[in-house]
């Protein structure tokens, strides 16, 4: 009794020793998770906060003192309308350009919060209208229509196909392309092509095809998905994108973001 209650307990705690060793094993592993987490967060706060800098200066520095201007030029329009009438109509007349000009600037800024084509069209037929003339063939196929979505998922989804295929348009503009939107718990999206494939060590000698391949992996760890990028044997880049359902807010009824 007592050689097997003895032969019990080796055999515990040689269980509990590698127990021990694997636990210490992974401990290494997690911290390269936790860190490569922490480093992405700190990614999507910086591109946001960056984001955010931009839009106050443009708001600020550009769009306010443009309308301020405006009130003043109409204010003199006013006082000349009362002395010189004859003057007025060129004074209104610039008044009117100058006004188109911030009504443009006004839908540079909306489209950067929000591409209005999603708003216009929807997200199907906003890649479609975009993917057409991108090379030389878009296949755009929707495995059941996506419904309702989360505003920030369907504007995350649209980025990140307008971004994989401007990069099909800059390097195989004579490849052919595949666009694929399925729907199940999440929304998936993946873009494949028959190009040359990704360049050597990701992105050599294009810098701004690099910062492409971060931009869609960051707007889809924006809303709690992934992204990954990979170049398919006999050639071609395949982008794979899932978005999960539950991220963000969604759109009004009347379709307004």
């Amino acid at each position: 009794m007592r050689a097997v209650l003895a032969r019990a307990a080796v055999l515990a705690g040689a269980f509990a020793a590698g127990a021990v060793t694997a636990h210490a094993a992974t401990i290494p592993h997690l911290h390269r998770i936790a860190a490569d987490l922490q480093r992405s967060r700190e990614r999507i706060l910086a591109g946001r906060e960056e984001e955010r800098r931009r839009l106050r200066h443009d708001l600020h520095d550009g769009l306010g003192p443009t309308l301020a201007s405006l009130a003043m030029s109409l204010d003199a329009a006013r006082i000349t309308l009362a002395c010189e009438p004859e003057r007025t109509d060129p004074l209104l007349a610039d008044v009117r350009d100058r006004l188109a000009c911030a009504v443009g600037q006004v839908r540079e800024l909306a489209h950067g919060l929000r591409p209005p084509a999603l708003d216009d069209l929807g997200l199907v037929a906003a890649i479609e209208s975009f993917a057409a003339g991108c090379c030389k063939r878009v296949e755009v196929r929707c495995d059941g229509p996506p419904g309702e979505l989360p505003a920030a998922v369907e504007v995350a989804a649209y980025r990140i196909v307008r971004e994989a295929l401007t990069n099909v348009r800059r390097h195989a503009p004579e490849s052919t392309a595949v666009v694929l939107i399925a729907r199940d718990a999440d929304l998936r999206v993946t873009v494949s092509d028959t190009g040359p494939g990704l360049p050597a060590a990701a992105g050599g000698g294009r810098r701004g095809t690099a910062r492409g391949l971060d931009a869609m992996r960051e707007w889809a760890a924006e809303v709690g998905g992934g992204c990954t990028i990979t170049s398919r044997n006999g050639g071609g880049t395949v982008v794979a994108a899932r978005l999960p359902l539950g991220a963000g807010y969604h759109r009004p009824a009347d379709g307004r973001a």
